[in-house]
């Protein structure tokens, strides 16, 4: 109901000549748009979780839609620094990318640098030296992959109890439950990935091809570097935000230091993993020398913005050509706003 409506009045408010007034108004030109995006579908990512994957023709579309509105696209540092100076162009967008998965080095980098459009990338680098499927994503992704079989979790986690995997809730259940086993072990990421390839062969699922198409794998070190007109910022080492101050600076020093070694500069922006902030955070970020922090809260940024809690749209497979021109121009940033959760990402699907 509130998708219908929020639609009609976009519609109503584009035939009325709003979108170009707001646009092009100054209220506009003193706010940045940062747009976020996660994943591109190397085969049928946006099919298992479309809250982070969308499909490239999909996100090729929202490039050309960018450069017919007139947007003046920037790295998100140029933008902030432009922002807070109050010196923004018209329609100023960032376009950020969290994760830094193998999909952006083939299918999104190739596509940004036929618009010539900048992006700021949130590289997460344990799994970027480690190159396997990223443990807790691909644990899903089986899962959903095998929802018409019933799975022993006897010889998987030890528990004697067959589950069928036909129903949202059973999906969620054994996710978590493989999660919590991998957790309580304290398996390596070997350990990790020979769970996995136990999974797929326990729902019928070829792994082999799986990691032939680097399906929810991070960039290698070497891919990353390829990469032209596109700034690396942090996303933690190992995608995970502990509430212990030591552990915290940890990802972070780790996340820096693998970026330094990578590309060769010092990351001072920072993507909180999953969206998920924290105010006991903003004085470890701080000490840090961390200049700015982006989270998935839905809205625009201005001069008021904190920041470390920097607002972004997140683009999704479920959002409309018409809403994303909404935000361009800034009129669905008035138009009341769901959030989306990630928290059971990829089980709600088929």
């Amino acid at each position: 109901m509130l998708k219908a409506m929020k639609l009609s009045t976009l519609s109503s408010l584009k035939r009325a000549g709003v979108f170009s007034l707001v646009q092009n108004s100054k209220w506009r030109r003193d706010r940045l748009l940062i747009l976020a995006f996660h994943g591109l579908s190397l085969a049928d990512e946006h099919s298992w979780d479309p809250s982070l994957y969308i499909q490239r023709s999909q996100f090729a579309a929202r490039l050309r839609l960018l450069k017919q509105s007139g947007c003046v696209v920037l790295t998100l540092s140029e933008a902030l620094q432009r922002l807070y100076a109050k010196d923004l162009p018209e329609r100023s967008v960032a376009i950020t990318f969290d994760d830094g998965s193998y999909d952006f080095y083939a299918i999104a980098h190739p596509l940004l640098r036929d618009f010539n459009f900048p992006a700021t990338l949130y590289l997460t680098t344990f799994y970027s030296s480690y190159n396997r499927p990223v443990f807790d994503v691909m644990c899903s992704y089986l899962i959903w992959k095998g929802r018409g079989s019933t799975l022993d979790l006897e010889p998987l986690i030890g528990r004697k109890d067959k589950v069928v995997l036909t129903t949202v809730a059973a999906r969620i259940a054994t996710t978590h439950s493989l999660m919590q086993f991998a957790y309580a072990m304290r398996l390596s990421a070997s350990d990790k990935d020979a769970l996995l390839i136990r999974l797929a062969n326990s729902v019928r699922v070829d792994y082999d091809s799986l990691l032939n198409q680097r399906i929810l794998h991070i960039m290698k070190p070497a891919e990353v570097q390829a990469l032209e007109g596109v700034d690396i910022q942090m996303h933690t080492h190992r995608h995970r935000t502990p509430i212990d101050r030591e552990k915290f600076v940890r990802e972070i020093e780790d996340n820096r230091s693998s970026i330094k070694d990578i590309v060769g500069t010092e990351a001072v922006h920072f993507c909180y993993p999953n969206g998920y902030s924290n105010l006991a955070f903003m004085p470890w970020l701080n000490e840090l020398g961390v200049e700015s922090a982006v989270t998935s809260v839905p809205g625009i940024a201005t001069t008021r913005s904190h920041r470390l809690l920097l607002p972004r749209l997140v683009d999704t497979s479920a959002l409309s050509s018409l809403e994303f021109e909404g935000w361009l121009s800034g009129v669905s940033n008035a138009l009341p706003q769901r959030l989306v959760t990630r928290r059971h990402r990829g089980l709600v699907n088929g």
